[in-house]
C-alpha cells in the first residue's frame, strides 16, 4: 500500500495522495470525506456462484457503510464492491439503521454497462465510441442489465437479430474477460476506467457542475422523476439504474428516457425486475438476520 501511494502521488494532479491501512485507521481515512468509493471486497472467479460472493462481500460493504455512517455521514457513497444489486440495498438499510439515510447520496456504480454497450455497438457498426451514448437501466448483473439500444444517441439502425445479439454481450460482457483471463481474473481495468469516471462525475458535482450519469439509485432519491420507470416496469422496487443528473447533493433527478422502449426492450426490463426483487431482497434478508456490528 506505501508503495501504490507513492506511486499515484507522482501524478501531476492538485491533490495530496494519503494511505491508511486496516481497521484501526479506517476512521482516520474517513474523516472529513466528502466522496466515499467503495471497492473492496473480492471479484468473482469461474465456478463462484452469486451466493458465493455475496456470502464473502455482504459483510465487508456492511463494516465499510458502518464506519462512513461513525464518521462522514454526509458524504456521497459510490459502490463498486459486487454484487451490487444487493450490496447497495445493505448500504442503504445500515445507514437508515444510523438514522442518516439519505437516498440522494447513495450510487451502485454501473458505468461499466454503458461503456461495453457504447463499445460494442462501435466494434459493430463503426460507430466512434466517445460520442455514442445508449442508455443503461435495470441493475448490474446477467439479465438485470438492459441497454436501451433504440435510444442510442447518434441513432443506431439494428436488426433485430443485432439488437439481441448486443444485449447478450453487454449482460455478460464480465464473462467474456474471466474466460480470456483463463480464470485468473475478472473485469479490472475496465471497471477501474468506469468507476473513475463516474468518480470523476462526482467531484465535478460537488465543485458545482451539472452532470449525467447513470447508476443504481434508491428511486426515492426523485420520487417523482422515477415514475415513468416504474410505469415502464419497475413497478414497485426501491433501486434501480436510470440515468440520473448529479450536483452538489447528489442526485438532482431522474432524467426521463427521450422515448418509449421498444417491446424486445419493454421484455427485458420486466425479466430484470423480477430478477432485481429477489436481490434486493437478499441484500435486506441479511442485514434482518445480522445485527449491526458496531
Amino acid at each position: 500500500m506505501p508503495g501504490v501511494a507513492t506511486d499515484i502521488s507522482h501524478i501531476n494532479t492538485n491533490s495530496s495522495v494519503e494511505f491508511y491501512v486496516g481497521q484501526s485507521q479506517l476512521s482516520n481515512a474517513l474523516r472529513g470525506i466528502n466522496i466515499v468509493v467503495i471497492s473492496a471486497g473480492v471479484a468473482r472467479k469461474p465456478g463462484m456462484t452469486r451466493n458465493d460472493l455475496f456470502s464473502i462481500n455482504a459483510s465487508i460493504v456492511r463494516e465499510l457503510i458502518e464506519a462512513v455512517a461513525d464518521t462522514c455521514p454526509k458524504a456521497l457513497i459510490a459502490i463498486v464492491t459486487n454484487p451490487l444489486n444487493s450490496t447497495v440495498p445493505i448500504a442503504a438499510h445500515v445507514l437508515k439503521s444510523k438514522n442518516c439515510y439519505n437516498p440522494k447520496r447513495l450510487f451502485g456504480i454501473t458505468t461499466l454497462d454503458s461503456i461495453r454497450a457504447s463499445r460494442f455497438v462501435r466494434d459493430t457498426h463503426g460507430i466512434d465510441a466517445m460520442e455514442l451514448h445508449v442508455p443503461v437501466v435495470g441493475g448490474h448483473s446477467g439479465n438485470t442489465i438492459v441497454p436501451l439500444l433504440s435510444m442510442a444517441t447518434p441513432q443506431v439502425k439494428l436488426s433485430q437479430k443485432e439488437m439481441e445479439d448486443l444485449v447478450q454481450r453487454i449482460q455478460y460482457g464480465g464473462d467474456e474477460v474471466v474466460k480470456a483471463k483463463d480464470g485468473e481474473g475478472s473485469a479490472t481495468l475496465s471497471m477501474a476506467y468506469a468507476g473513475a469516471r463516474f468518480t470523476s462525475s462526482l467531484v465535478r458535482a460537488v465543485g458545482g457542475a451539472q452532470v449525467m450519469e447513470s447508476a443504481f439509485v434508491p428511486l426515492a432519491a426523485d420520487s417523482q422523476g422515477a415514475h415513468q420507470i416504474r410505469r415502464l416496469g419497475a413497478n414497485s422496487l426501491d433501486f434501480f439504474a436510470v440515468p440520473i443528473e448529479l450536483g452538489k447533493t447528489g442526485t438532482l433527478r431522474i432524467v426521463p428516457l427521450d422515448a418509449e422502449p421498444n417491446m424486445l426492450e419493454l421484455k427485458a426490463i420486466d425479466i430484470a425486475a423480477r430478477t432485481l426483487k429477489d436481490n434486493i431482497a437478499q441484500g435486506i434478508k441479511y442485514m434482518d438476520s445480522n445485527q449491526p456490528l458496531h
